[in-house]
């Protein structure tokens, strides 16, 4: 054959395994935890880089109802894979849920006792002959137990004002109570950006730390197509990591999703995100997930949140899919 018609025939044939590779994509869904927020932008900006596509898989990314909510939607198969707090994930494995975190976005919890800074609350003790707003059946109330024994608050001399969830900012603000039970990239800002000078008391830094976000997958999933969460996994690092470096294009990328954003707001919340990635355990491994910070998740759900198990926390968790 001479070079024309081999120029000819590569000419025929490329555009055949172009449509070949694109047929190869894998068709992948993510549930989030809640709506668009701060937290969420690093999968958005992922997608609009080609970080997935360069992996073989076509993301889509559907806004979530809470994490006790997207477990289950998980488990269900609805959607191939799901981000959720790890007290959500251990809490339904526990319970015979077929799932499993295959990576930590956020090796410490965002949960803090948030305030207006001149309340003057900088220290656990502090707390003591204070209010704190709180929602019934708040699991930040519980843990609260946590941190008050981790740094000897007697929690008789702490008043609880009980209000639904979106009614604690408004509380706090409003000065009918000196604080709330929330969390450091959440309320934190709602109080920010009405003008108030806010202060955080976070969980992690006071001895009562949890792991915080996880991304998980079905075991059905992560038997039959382990390959493809590798490759998920892989290309979330690389969306987090690149999203740490060019924070304002990453916002730049979410808000092409969802234009009514505040642009700050968001911008802030990812920040305090990215600060969260890591523990006193483990720094700069985006995805690992430390043994320590896991154990100390189930031992303190164990004694503070009502979690029945025996399992070990690797029943919960694995790092075999995170790039070593």
């Amino acid at each position: 054959m001479n070079t024309r018609r081999m120029m000819l025939a590569l000419a025929a044939v490329l555009p055949l395994m172009a449509s070949g590779a694109a047929r190869a994509q894998d068709a992948v869904s993510l549930r989030l935890n809640w709506y668009l927020g701060g937290l969420h932008v690093p999968y958005y900006y992922g997608v609009e880089k080609g970080f997935f596509k360069a992996e073989g898989i076509d993301l889509t990314i559907n806004e979530g109802r809470g994490s006790a909510n997207t477990v289950q939607v998980v488990a269900a198969g609805s959607d191939t894979f799901g981000m959720a707090d790890s007290s959500s994930v251990i809490s339904l494995i526990a319970k015979g849920g077929e799932i499993k975190s295959v990576m930590t976005l956020l090796s410490s919890t965002g949960f803090a006792v948030v305030s207006l800074k001149s309340a003057g609350i900088k220290t656990p003790k502090d707390l003591e002959g204070k209010s704190l707003a709180v929602s019934p059946g708040d699991p930040l109330r519980q843990l609260f137990e946590a941190l008050a024994a981790a740094n000897k608050v007697d929690v008789s001399k702490v008043n609880f004002v009980q209000v639904d969830p979106a009614a604690k900012v408004v509380t706090v603000l409003e000065k009918r109570a000196d604080a709330l039970l929330g969390g450091a990239d959440d309320q934190f800002f709602l109080i920010k950006y009405k003008d108030q000078e806010p202060a955080a008391l976070r969980f992690a830094d006071h001895g009562a730390n949890i792991v915080g976000m996880t991304i998980v997958a079905s075991n059905a999933t992560i038997k039959t197509k382990p390959d493809l969460v590798a490759r998920f996994v892989r290309a979330s690092v690389k969306a987090w990591d690149e999203a740490k470096k060019n924070p304002d294009a990453a916002v730049d990328a979410a808000m092409k999703a969802k234009a009514d954003l505040n642009r700050q707001s968001t911008k802030d919340q990812m920040i305090v995100d990215f600060e969260l990635m890591d523990s006193p355990n483990v720094k700069g491994k985006t995805g690992f997930g430390d043994e320590r910070d896991w154990k100390q998740t189930v031992d303190l759900l164990k004694k503070y949140r009502g979690l029945e198990t025996t399992s070990e926390w690797t029943a919960f968790h694995t790092n075999e899919f995170v790039p070593k």
